[in-house]
C-alpha cells in the first residue's frame, strides 16, 4: 500500500485591495454567475476552417444561449444569432425532447445545438420547437417550419440541399432551394416510431438518432422500432401541486425489448427497402454509418446478452452482405464510435479492446487485412480527426497518465505517437477537419478551463477564451482558499492500481483527528479521479473549509483503465467496487489525522447505490452516509445497462439477488440520509420508496428528502442550494460531534 504526505496548495489568485479572500457558501455555490466562469460551450470549425463557432450565454442570463463566431481572418469575436430575436419568450418543447435534453443533461434555453453545412455556407438550430437556417451569405436566419407539431432530430444533408427532421414518428425532408417539405415515411403511429432513437439507445447506448443520410443525398438509412412487445409500467412524476402519471414502455432487465428493422428510402421515390438483420430479432442495433460509397451502409449487430458485436457491411445494389469483423468477450464488448471510412473506399480504421486496452487498428475492405496502429498498457478515448490528404490520425487519449485526456497524433499507416497537449492538465479537444490546428480546452484540478486556439503542431494561436481569474470574475475572492487535493495510489486485492485524491485543509491543526467525507460513484463508464476542473468539486471545497475531509477513490469497473480494470464487476454488482471503497477506508485509517469513527460516505446515481451497500455491507467502515436517487432493485433498471453486467436474470438470478440491497437492509447500524427527485425518468422515485418500506417493517430509523418535480439531474438553483444545505446538515449532526 502506497501513501503520500499530505500537502495542501492553494489555488492563486491576485486579489485588488478592495476585494478580500472569502470562505464559499452554499448559496453561492449555486447561484448566477457561475464561480467556473462562462466557458463558451458547442464549439466547432467552420469547414473550411475560416471561423470558430460557439454557443455562449447571454450577459444577463448565463443560461440563454446564443451563436458566436470567432473569425480567425480577423480575430474578432462577434455575435451570428441572437436567440431573442428570432423569439424571446418561454420555450415549449415536446415531451420527446424535454426527455431527450434530460438525457444529454442539457439545461439551456435559447439556442441550444447546431450544425454546419457541409460546405460550410449555412448552419441550422432548433429553438422552442421549431428549425432556423441561418445563412452566411445573407446574414439572415430563415424559419423553416411553423406548425403546431414539434420537429426533433433535424438534420443539414451531406451536400446542403435538404434539411430532414422527425415530426409526429415519421421522417420528413425539406428542399432548401425550393421549399418543398416532403414526408419520406407514413406508417410511424401508435408503438410504431420511424428514425428515432429507442429508449435503451438514447439512454445507454450514446446513440441519440435514428436516421443518418447517404453521402450524396440520395437515400436516407433509418431505424423503424415496434415497442408493442415492451412492458407497459405506469410512471409517477409527483410535482408540488399535481401528480401526474404516464403510460410507458418501459424495458425492464429481461424483459421484451423493441423489435427493431433497418430501412433505407430514397429521397425523390420514397420507397423504403428493409436490410435483412439475420434470423435473430432479440437484439441491439447501436450503430449506423455509410462508407463513403453511396451503396455500401455498415451497421453494428450486438446480440442480447452483448458479449458479440459484429460489424456488417449490406450492398444495397446487390443486396450481398458481409461481416468485416467480429468483437467478442466473455464479460462484454464496449461500443464506440470509432469506425471511420476512409475516401480511398479501400479502408477504414476501427477502435478494439481486444488486447485489453482501446486502440485503433486499421483495415482492409477488401481482404479484412489488419493493422494496429496503436499499443501499450492504455487508452485510446476518440478519434477527433484523420487527416487523409496528411496520412494522419488525431485521437484524445490517456497514454501519459490515466488521469489526464491528451491529444495525439498517429500516421494512418502506423508509426510514431506524437503528443500535442502539454503535459499536467487536461484537455479537450476539436480537430480542424483538415488538420490545421485544434481548439483546446484545458484545466486541471486547480486551473479553471480556458480556451485556446492551436496550430496543428500544439503552438498557441490565440486564446479564445481566458477565464482568468481578475477582478470580475466571480471566483476570484473565493480561490486563495481553496486546496489541490493530494493524489496517490493504492493496490487492489488483485494487484491492479487504484488511484485516489484527497482534498484537506491547508493547515491541519496538530493532534486533531478530522471527519471524512468519502465522494463515491463507483459505477462502469465513469471516473472520478482526475487532474481536471469540475465545478462540483467546489462542494468539496466547501466541505474542506467546514472542517471535514474529503476522499476520492475510482475503484476497479471504472473507465479510462483498460477492459481488464472494468470487468472484475461482471456477474455481481457492489462487491469488487465496496471491497476497494474499503481498501481506500483502510489507507485513511493510517493517517494520523483522520478520526476512523467519523467516516461517511456520499454518493447519487450509481453512487447513491454504492452509498446504500457501504452503509448496508460495511457498516465498519461508515458512520453516516447520503444516498441520492439510488438503484435498489437491478430489476427494476433498463435491460441494456444491467443486463450488459449481470446478464440475463433467467440465466443469474443469484446474482441479481446478491446485487440488490434488499437482502443486507439488517446490517444497517449507521445514519442513513436518501434523497431522490419524484420525477426522475431515469432511476424511478420506486426505487427509493420499495427501500423506504422496507427499512421501516424492519425498524431501521433514516431520513429522506424528496423534492417534487426533480428528475434524476436535479437540475436548478433552488434545489441545489437546498439539497447541499441538508446533505451538509445531515454530515455536522452525524460527524461533527466526536464519538
Amino acid at each position: 500500500m502506497k501513501k503520500t504526505i499530505l500537502s495542501g496548495v492553494i489555488l492563486c489568485a491576485s486579489l485588488s485591495p478592495q476585494l478580500q479572500a472569502q470562505n464559499l457558501t452554499l448559496p453561492r455555490l449555486f447561484a448566477e454567475p457561475a464561480l467556473s466562469g462562462t466557458a463558451p460551450k458547442s464549439l466547432a470549425y467552420a469547414p473550411d476552417g475560416s471561423r470558430i463557432t460557439y454557443l455562449k450565454g447571454k450577459a444577463k442570463d448565463a443560461n440563454r444561449l446564443d451563436l458566436w463566431q470567432y473569425e480567425l481572418g480577423t480575430g474578432k469575436h462577434s455575435v451570428l444569432v441572437d436567440s431573442d430575436t428570432l423569439f424571446s419568450g418561454t420555450e415549449v418543447l415536446s415531451d420527446e425532447e424535454k426527455a431527450r435534453r434530460e438525457r444529454l443533461r442539457l439545461f439551456a434555453s435559447g439556442i441550444v445545438s447546431y450544425q454546419w453545412s457541409k460546405d460550410g455556407k449555412a448552419l441550422l438550430f432548433p429553438l422552442n420547437g421549431d428549425l432556423y437556417h441561418y445563412q452566411l451569405s445573407s446574414k439572415k436566419a430563415r424559419k423553416l417550419t411553423e406548425t403546431e407539431a414539434f420537429e426533433t432530430d433535424a438534420q443539414i444533408s451531406p451536400t446542403g440541399r435538404f434539411v430532414s427532421f422527425v415530426r409526429e414518428q415519421n421522417i420528413f425532408v425539406i428542399d432548401l432551394k425550393s421549399g418543398k417539405e416532403s414526408q419520406l415515411t407514413s406508417d410511424g403511429k401508435g408503438t410504431v416510431r420511424n428514425g428515432m432513437a429507442e429508449f435503451v439507445a438514447q439512454e445507454e447506448m450514446g446513440r441519440m438518432t435514428g436516421y443518418w443520410w447517404a453521402p450524396d443525398d440520395s437515400k436516407i438509412a433509418f431505424t423503424q422500432f415496434d415497442e408493442s412487445v415492451v412492458p407497459e409500467a405506469v410512471r409517477n412524476e409527483i410535482y408540488a401541486d399535481e401528480i401526474k402519471l404516464y403510460s410507458q414502455r418501459y424495458p425492464f432487465a429481461g424483459k421484451s425489448n423493441v423489435q427493431i428493422k433497418l430501412g433505407v428510402v430514397e429521397i425523390t421515390n420514397p420507397q423504403v427497402s428493409w436490410v435483412d438483420l439475420g434470423k435473430e430479432q432479440d437484439i441491439y442495433l447501436p450503430r449506423v454509418q455509410w462508407s463513403e460509397n453511396p451503396n455500401l451502409l455498415s451497421y453494428q449487430w450486438q446480440s442480447r446478452d452483448q458479449q458479440r458485436l459484429e460489424l456488417r457491411l449490406a450492398d444495397l445494389a446487390t443486396g450481398q452482405q458481409k461481416t468485416l469483423l467480429t468483437e467478442t468477450s466473455k464479460t462484454w464488448v464496449n461500443l464506440h464510435d470509432d469506425l471511420h471510412f476512409l475516401k480511398d473506399k479501400k479502408s477504414f480504421v476501427w477502435a478494439s479492446e481486444r488486447d485489453g486496452y482501446k486502440h485503433l487498428y486499421l483495415y482492409s475492405l477488401q481482404d479484412g487485412a489488419v493493422k494496429q496502429l496503436t499499443r501499450g498498457d492504455w487508452i485510446v478515448n476518440h478519434i477527433e480527426s484523420i487527416d487523409e490528404k496528411a496520412g494522419q490520425i488525431y485521437f484524445s487519449g490517456r497514454k501519459d497518465t490515466p488521469l489526464e485526456s491528451h491529444l495525439y497524433r498517429v500516421p494512418v499507416q502506423g508509426g510514431e505517437i506524437v503528443r500535442l497537449t502539454e503535459a499536467g492538465s487536461n484537455h479537450q479537444v476539436v480537430v480542424a477537419k483538415n488538420g490545421s490546428g485544434f481548439i483546446d480546452t484545458s484545466s486541471t484540478v486547480v486551473q479553471l478551463p480556458s480556451v485556446t486556439l492551436r496550430d496543428q503542431q500544439g503552438k498557441a494561436v490565440t486564446v479564445l477564451a481566458a477565464n482568468a481569474l481578475d477582478a470580475q470574475h466571480p471566483l476570484t475572492a473565493f480561490a486563495p482558499e481553496l486546496v489541490k487535493p493530494v493524489f496517490g495510489t493504492l493496490k487492489a486485492s488483485d494487484g491492479q492500481t487504484l488511484h485516489y485524491r484527497l482534498f484537506a485543509p491547508k493547515q491541519l491543526a496538530a493532534g486533531k483527528k478530522y471527519p471524512v467525507v468519502v465522494g463515491v460513484y463507483g459505477g462502469p463508464g465513469a471516473q472520478r479521479v482526475t487532474n481536471s476542473w469540475s465545478g462540483k468539486d467546489l462542494y468539496f471545497q466547501y466541505l474542506v473549509q467546514q472542517g471535514y475531509l474529503v476522499f476520492q477513490l475510482d475503484n476497479r469497473g471504472s473507465e479510462n483503465r483498460g477492459k481488464a480494470f472494468e470487468d472484475p464487476i461482471f456477474g455481481k454488482l457492489a462487491e469488487i467496487e465496496l471491497e476497494d471503497q474499503k481498501t481506500g477506508v483502510d489507507y485513511l485509517r493510517t493517517l494520523p489525522y483522520v478520526d476512523a469513527s467519523r467516516i461517511g460516505i456520499y454518493g447519487h446515481s450509481y453512487g447513491g447505490y454504492m452509498t446504500i451497500m457501504a452503509m448496508l455491507r460495511a457498516g465498519d467502515y461508515f458512520a453516516a452516509g447520503v444516498s441520492g436517487a439510488p438503484v435498489t432493485d437491478w430489476a427494476l433498471y433498463d435491460s441494456h445497462y444491467t443486463e450488459r453486467y449481470l446478464g440475463h436474470p433467467a440465466k443469474n438470478a443469484a446474482g441479481y439477488e446478491a446485487s440488490s440491497v434488499f437482502p443486507y437492509v439488517d446490517g444497517l447500524k449507521g445514519k442513513l440520509l436518501i434523497y431522490h427527485g419524484m420525477a426522475d425518468d431515469n432511476v424511478l422515485f420506486t426505487h427509493s420508496t420499495k427501500l423506504f418500506s422496507v427499512l421501516q417493517s424492519k425498524g431501521k430509523s433514516f431520513e429522506m428528502m424528496t423534492y417534487p418535480g426533480s428528475k434524476h439531474a436535479m437540475f436548478g438553483q433552488p434545489v441545489q442550494t437546498h439539497l447541499h444545505q441538508t446533505i451538509t446538515e445531515f454530515f455536522d449532526r452525524t460527524l461533527k460531534a466526536p464519538k
